[in-house]
């Protein structure tokens, strides 16, 4: 059976396993644990999918896994029908209000940035084969996966963001943040170009200790479908005695999806977002496979249930931010998975 019909099989039988492509890969690759064993990650080599905050870091073991792959073939019907959402006023205003209260922090010297998100139901499950076969067609430049644990749930996206790269102890990150739809002549804010530089400092200040040698690439504009972003690719070295590990604890979780004083910004946000992130803001991926550690912070996600579908969008906060357009900012990225979601 191909991966498809391998993932039918496994979720019907309640048993753990993940789909996933690299950014501009053709291969599609799964790894099929063979039991339903809930294994809490160390350092063990497999597949990781660790959560926001506090929540379990989940693997699945090389040791107690199946790993395959395939080309990627598209097949994706062409009728389709599309999964529908209309803005929610409340949650607008309720967001709007958060956002207002975290610039007045700001303005307070609480913290210099943080990343706020909410969540959108959907009052609907969708098909996830369907759904993540598009996502791999719409988004080749993304990390794109199709994840399922019966302990934990059903979980796909499409990431832009790589959390890090490790392999002969050189390592690959990025800083990416800011965000406007994608157009062939943007510009870019003052407000946009600062979160940025707060994300690439948060990452030197946090890795100085750990490494021999740091690079930054000039800063430039990312395409990650319908959106771009800020990006500035980072590589270097780490020292010998620094493992996978101490870089991951250093990176995780960037101030791209928290805030800097780190501290400071998720106390606001465990205190005032009212809701649980589970895995968004997360990260995923390889670790120690194929002689390399792979991952991927968990962003354009969404938790598919039986009778409902969660959507997690978040944007970054400075001092210059407005409400109103942080809101629009979440609902444009809502599109990303909104667009490839099916019956």
């Amino acid at each position: 059976m191909n991966l498809l019909e391998k993932v039918d099989f496994y979720f019907q039988n309640q048993l753990p396993f993940v789909l996933y492509a690299k950014p501009n890969d053709g291969i599609l690759q799964g790894v099929f644990q063979k039991d339903a064993t809930l294994h809490t990650f160390e350092n063990q080599k497999g597949f990781v999918f660790a959560s926001f905050y506090k929540e379990t870091n989940v693997v699945f073991p090389l040791t107690d896994s199946e790993v395959f792959q395939e080309e990627i073939i598209f097949n994706v019907e062409e009728q389709t029908f599309n999964v529908e959402h209309t803005s929610d006023e409340n949650a607008q205003k309720s967001f709007e209000n958060l956002v207002q209260k975290a610039v007045s922090e700001i303005e307070n010297g609480t913290f210099t940035k943080i990343v706020l998100s909410r969540k959108i139901e959907l009052s609907q499950s969708i098909n996830s084969i369907k759904s993540y076969q598009n996502i791999l067609k719409k988004y080749p430049t993304a990390f794109r996966y199709l994840w399922f644990h019966p302990k934990v749930g059903l979980w796909m996206g499409a990431t832009p963001e790589q959390l890090v790269k490790v392999k002969n102890n050189t390592f690959e990150t990025v800083a990416l943040a800011g965000t406007q739809v994608f157009s062939e002549t943007i510009t870019w804010q003052e407000k946009e170009i600062v979160e940025q530089q707060l994300v690439t400092a948060y990452i030197k200040n946090s890795t100085e200790n750990l490494v021999e040698s740091i690079q930054f690439s000039e800063l430039h504009t990312h395409k990650a479908g319908n959106l771009a972003h800020l990006k500035t690719d980072i590589t270097g070295k780490l020292k010998s005695n620094i493992s996978e590990n101490d870089l991951i604890n250093a990176l995780h979780p960037t101030s791209a999806v928290c805030g800097m004083p780190l501290e400071a910004a998720r106390n606001f946000i465990l205190e005032s977002e009212k809701y649980n992130r589970k895995y968004y803001s997360g990260f995923l991926g390889e670790y120690k496979m194929q002689e390399q550690t792979n991952l991927f912070v968990n962003l354009r996600c969404c938790e598919i249930e039986s009778q409902k579908t969660i959507l997690y969008v978040g944007c970054g906060i400075t001092k210059d931010s407005q409400a109103d357009k942080e809101f629009i900012e979440t609902e444009n990225k809502a599109k990303t998975i909104l667009s490839v979601l099916r019956y």
